[in-house]
C-alpha cells in the first residue's frame, strides 16, 4: 500500500478540485463552502487564498493567464492578481438549490462542470460544457452528485463519476470530443466498502486514480479491465479528489474534508481537511487549460 504525507494541515471544511498550474508551479484547489481558492506552492509550503462571492466547486487555468471558476452563482473568470471576478454564464439560475461541483478542461480546451443539489436531491444535477467562445451546452441531465472527470490519452473516451451510482461511466467520443453515444460502466466500487467515488484523475499509463469519500484512500484502477491496481492510504476518511503535479508531474496531490465531523471525530483524524502529497511511482499528464477564443 502506498503512503502519503500532509503538506498543508489547513483543516478545510470541504477541500476539492486540485489542479496543477504548470506556468506558476503551484497547486490550485478549492475550499468549497468557505468560498475560497487556494494556491499552494509545494517548493516553499506557502499557500495563498483568493476569496469569492459564492461557493466554488472547481478552478482551472485559462490560456490567457487567468482562472475559470465553477461556482454556486455560475461560471466565472477571475483575475488572480486582484481577485476580480466576471460572470460568464449561470445556466442553472432557475435552480437556486443547486451549485456547481467538480469541473475540468478537456483536451480540446473546453470546460466541463457538473451540478448537484445542496440537499442531494436525486437526479437534480446536470453536466455542462463551456466552450472558448462562451457558448454553454448541457451534456447530461438527471445526475445526483456530478463528480470526477478524465479523458483517455487517445481522446476517445470520457470517464465520469456520478457518485451515488458507485460507478465510473465511459462515454465514447467523436474525433472532435462530442459524446457519441450512451456510456458503459467501466468499473464499480463495491457497496461493502461504504465509500463514494469522488474526484478522479488519469495517469500517463491510462490508469484512473479515484478518491474514495468515506474510504480513507485514493485507489488506482485499470478502466479497460475494471481491476483495482493499488491503494494510497490517507489518515482521514473523507478523501475528496486528486491530481498529478510537481516539476516532473510525478507527485499525487490529494484533497480531504472535515465537513460534518464532531470534535471526537476531529480528534481521531486531526489532519482531516488537509492537503496531502505522495510519490506513487507513476507520472500524470499536464492539466488541460481553458482555451479562450477571440
Amino acid at each position: 500500500m502506498l503512503t502519503s504525507r500532509c503538506v498543508l494541515p489547513v483543516a478545510a471544511g470541504l477541500a476539492e478540485g486540485p489542479c496543477w498550474w504548470t506556468e506558476r508551479q503551484v497547486l490550485l484547489w478549492v475550499d468549497i463552502e468557505a468560498s475560497r481558492i487556494g494556491l499552494f506552492d509545494p517548493a516553499t509550503g506557502n499557500n495563498d487564498f483568493l476569496h469569492l462571492p459564492a461557493h466554488v466547486g472547481a478552478v482551472v487555468p485559462t490560456s490567457v493567464g487567468d482562472l475559470l471558476l465553477a461556482t454556486a452563482a455560475g461560471l466565472m473568470r477571475m483575475d488572480p492578481s486582484n481577485g476580480a471576478v466576471t460572470l460568464l454564464s449561470d445556466p442553472e439560475a432557475d435552480r437556486p438549490g443547486n451549485r456547481f461541483n467538480d469541473g475540468k478542461c478537456d483536451p480540446w480546451g473546453r470546460f466541463w462542470a457538473g451540478t448537484m443539489a445542496y440537499d442531494f436531491e436525486p437526479l437534480a444535477g446536470s453536466l455542462w460544457r463551456l466552450d472558448g467562445d462562451g457558448g454553454i451546452k448541457r451534456q447530461r441531465s438527471q445526475l445526483t452528485i456530478s463528480n470526477g472527470l478524465a479523458w483517455s490519452q487517445d481522446r476517445g473516451t470520457l470517464y465520469f463519476i456520478d457518485s451515488p451510482t458507485l460507478s465510473v461511466m465511459a462515454f465514447p467520443l467523436t474525433v472532435t470530443g462530442e459524446i457519441a453515444g450512451d456510456p458503459s460502466i467501466c468499473l464499480h466500487i463495491p457497496e461493502d466498502w461504504d465509500a463514494l467515488p469522488d474526484g478522479m484523475c488519469i495517469d500517463a499509463e491510462g490508469m484512473l486514480w479515484i478518491a474514495l469519500f468515506g474510504g480513507g484512500c485514493v485507489t488506482r484502477w485499470d478502466p479497460l479491465r475494471g481491476r483495482l491496481l493499488d491503494r494510497l492510504a490517507l489518515p482521514c476518511r473523507q478523501v475528496t479528489s486528486c491530481c498529478f503535479g510537481g516539476p516532473n508531474l510525478d507527485q499525487l496531490f490529494v484533497t480531504t474534508a472535515r465537513r460534518g465531523m464532531d470534535p471526537v471525530a476531529v480528534k481521531a483524524e486531526p489532519l482531516a481537511g488537509g492537503l496531502f502529497q505522495a510519490d506513487v511511482g507513476v507520472k500524470g499528464l499536464p492539466a488541460d487549460y481553458f482555451q479562450v477564443l477571440g
